[in-house]
């Protein structure tokens, strides 16, 4: 077993080519996906074979794609205000769907307060209410885009007020007790499962891709009864192997693993070659 999981961040529009836009990056790289002779499976699959759910056979040859935080870039197209029309992600992934002959699907983990989107639509993006969330229950229904845990509220120094007890804020590794992890983990995932049911939520990815050994030795493994998670996520740029951490599931990150197409079909032919 060694899957590949690629991640993207639907905001990162800073022009229109594939450095500067993944929205450009994504289209792109299914593109690569499929020249390489490679499937699409979705993380929950992966963590399915991890966990002797499903076979090894049943991820071997394949990629998941993942994206982080949310927002209606990941589901609309949009216009953006200095860059133009962008193709959503859910857009893009259908449309490969449709020509390539196979089906490509992603998770997306979300920032789940919807206070804390508010603050960060306007800190983090054009401050247009573009960070609502009601069309979760859509995509997660329909399943082209699956929507997981990214925390409360990201634990991010924008905003004026966060639920890390101490306020230390712009890092998740402070996020070191049961108090910070129920209000930064469980509570985002009570709110999922409230909203979205019948779906549940059983995956998280850590906030900047960090974790610590509280939440990766003791809270998340002795403490699933509460939170009912599967696997958690990082930002780690290795595949999926068997003898993983469930708690430390690595991903590369688009624009911080790779740059062009190239070094993603270099990457993609290592993280596979058995």
């Amino acid at each position: 077993m060694k899957v590949p999981i690629l991640t993207y961040h639907s905001t990162n529009i800073f022009g229109n080519d594939y450095g500067s836009n993944d929205h450009v990056a994504l289209a792109e790289d299914l593109r690569t996906i499929a020249r390489l002779g490679l499937r699409i499976v979705s993380a929950a699959e992966v963590v399915d074979a991890l966990l002797g759910e499903a076979p090894s056979s049943s991820v071997e040859g394949a990629v998941a794609l993942t994206c982080d935080d949310g927002s209606y870039f990941d589901w609309f197209d949009m216009e953006h205000p200095h860059y133009g029309a962008q193709r959503g992600f859910a857009g893009i992934l259908r449309d490969f769907t449709a020509t390539a002959g196979m089906r490509a699907q992603m998770t997306s983990f979300v920032i789940v307060s919807p206070q804390a989107r508010a603050v960060l639509d306007v800190t983090c993006m054009a401050g247009r209410d573009w960070w609502r969330d009601g069309w979760w229950r859509e995509a997660a229904r329909e399943g082209v885009i699956a929507i997981e845990n990214h925390s409360w509220d990201h634990n991010h120094p924008t905003l004026p007020y966060t639920a890390q007890r101490e306020q230390n804020k712009g890092t998740f590794k402070n996020v070191d007790s049961h108090v910070d992890a129920d209000a930064e983990i469980r509570a985002a995932a009570d709110w999922l499962d409230a909203h979205l049911a019948p779906c549940r939520s059983t995956l998280f990815a850590y906030p900047y891709g960090e974790w610590n050994d509280y939440l990766v030795r003791e809270y998340l493994p002795r403490y699933v009864h509460e939170h009912r998670l599967r696997a958690a996520f990082t930002g780690e740029p290795h595949p999926v192997e068997a003898n993983v951490d469930r708690w430390l599931l690595p991903r590369y990150v688009c624009g911080n693993h790779w740059k062009t197409p190239s070094e993603l079909e270099g990457l993609l032919r290592d993280a596979t070659a058995r």
